[in-house]
C-alpha cells in the first residue's frame, strides 16, 4: 500500500479540510502496551477490532488479523489469548447488538481473501464473556455464515443501521467497487454494489451507526477520505470529501475509526501513512480537521510507523484506559531487533485528548 483543494458542482464533491501535510503540527503520544509479533514475516499484521465486554469491561478483547494466516485474540494487557489459522483474513470489524427477546450478540465480520468471501461469526455475549475470562479465546475455524462476493475482497467494516439492521461493507482490491451486505436469520444478503468515485483502491472504512454515515479511504492515485450518507434508497452518488493529499493526508489514507463523545458527536481518526501520523477530525459535517499525533516510543515499546488498520473505543475499560483505548497496527515493529515481524500497539486515548486538547 503506497502511500489545491477545489470545489466542482459538476462532480458533486465537497472538500472540507484545508492545509498541507508538510505544514501540519503533529503531537506525540506514548503507547501503553504492545502485542507479541505475528507469526508471519513481512507485511502481515493488518487490522484490529476491539470488543467491549459490557458485563466486565476489564475483560474486553482485541482481535487482530494476520492477513497471511488468520486471526489473533488479545486481552487488555496485549497478551495473546488465542489464534486461529483461517487463511488470508485481511480486515476485521464487529458490532454488539441487543436483539430484544434473544439477548445480546456480537457479530464479527472479516474479509477473507483466500475464499473471496465476507465471513461472519455470531457469538452470544455471555459466551464471549466466559471465553474472555478464561483467557482462552480462539475464534471458530468455521464462520457462522459466508457471503460470496465475486470480487477480490479487501477492507471490511460493520454497522448496525436503524433501517437495515446488522450490516457490513466490503471493498475491492485494485478496484472501485464497494458492496453493502445485511444479516438476517437466513444468513447474509447483498443489498447494494456501488462505485467509490472511480477509486483505484479502497480499504479502510468505518460505519457511523448513529449518524448513518460510511467513511472510506481511497489509496493509491488520489489519497482521499470520503463520507457517504446512508438513506432508504441506498444512493451513494453524492459523497463529501473530508480530506485528501492536498490537505492533511500524506500519501495513503489507511485505517479509519470513530471515537464517540455522545450519541452523535465525537472524532474521526485516520491513519496518514506517509508521515506515520494519525489525523483527527470532527465526527460530523463539516468534518473540521482538529490536529494530528504520532505514537512515539515508551520504555521498551518502540514507536509506530506505516500503520494500516486502527480501532478505538471511548468506554472506560480499566484504570489504564479511563477514556478508552486506541489500537493500531505497527508496520515496522522496530523494537524487535531479531525478526522484526509486525504487531499491534495499545494507546490510552486520554493521552490523545490531552495532547490535542480535545
Amino acid at each position: 500500500m503506497l502511500k489545491k483543494l477545489f470545489f466542482s458542482s459538476l462532480i458533486f464533491f465537497s472538500f472540507v479540510a484545508y492545509g498541507d501535510p508538510e505544514d501540519k503540527i503533529v503531537y506525540v503520544v506514548k503507547p501503553n502496551a504492545e502485542t507479541p509479533q505475528v507469526v508471519t514475516k513481512g507485511d502481515a499484521a493488518d487490522d484490529p477490532a476491539i470488543w467491549i465486554n459490557n458485563k466486565s469491561t476489564t475483560n474486553s478483547l482485541v482481535f487482530g488479523t494476520d492477513k497471511k494466516s488468520g486471526v489473533y485474540t488479545y486481552d487488555l494487557n496485549a497478551k495473546k489469548i488465542g489464534y486461529t489459522e483461517l487463511g488470508n483474513i485481511n480486515n476485521i470489524d464487529l458490532r454488539s447488538v441487543n436483539l430484544d427477546d434473544f439477548g445480546s450478540y456480537t457479530f464479527i465480520f472479516a474479509s477473507n481473501r483466500t475464499t473471496s468471501t465476507l465471513d461472519l461469526w455470531i457469538y452470544e455475549d455471555e459466551a464471549m464473556d466466559a471465553l474472555a475470562k478464561s483467557k482462552n479465546f480462539n475464534i471458530e475455524k468455521d464462520p457462522s455464515f459466508k457471503g460470496r462476493t465475486n470480487i477480490v475482497v479487501y477492507g471490511v467494516c460493520a454497522g448496525y443501521d436503524q433501517e437495515f439492521g446488522v450490516i457490513a461493507f466490503i471493498t475491492e482490491d485494485e478496484g472501485s467497487r464497494v458492496q453493502m451486505w445485511s444479516y438476517n436469520e437466513d444468513g447474509l444478503s447483498l443489498l447494494k454494489t456501488f462505485n467509490n468515485a472511480n477509486a483505484a483502491q479502497s480499504e479502510g472504512c468505518v460505519y457511523d451507526d448513529e449518524n448513518r454515515t460510511l467513511l472510506i479511504s481511497e489509496e493509491q492515485d488520489r489519497g482521499i477520505l470520503r463520507a457517504y450518507k446512508i438513506n432508504s434508497n441506498l444512493d451513494f452518488s453524492n459523497p463529501v470529501i473530508i480530506d485528501s493529499r492536498s490537505g492533511n493526508i500524506d500519501d495513503d489514507p489507511e485505517g479509519v475509526t470513530i471515537y464517540k463523545t455522545s450519541n452523535n458527536d465525537g472524532y474521526i481518526l485516520l491513519s496518514s501513512q506517509g508521515d506515520n501520523s494519525f489525523n483527527v477530525y470532527n465526527r460530523t459535517e463539516p468534518y473540521n480537521y482538529l490536529g494530528s499525533f504520532k505514537i512515539g516510543h515508551s520504555g521498551k515499546i518502540d514507536n509506530v510507523n506505516d500503520t494500516d488498520g486502527i480501532d478505538v473505543v471511548s468506554t472506560r475499560l480499566n484504570s489504564k484506559y479511563p477514556k478508552g483505548l486506541l489500537v493500531v497496527q505497527d508496520g515496522t515493529n522496530d523494537g524487535n531487533k531479531i525478526v522484526k515481524r509486525q504487531n499491534f500497539k495499545y494507546v490510552s486515548f486520554e493521552e490523545v485528548i490531552k495532547a490535542l486538547e480535545l
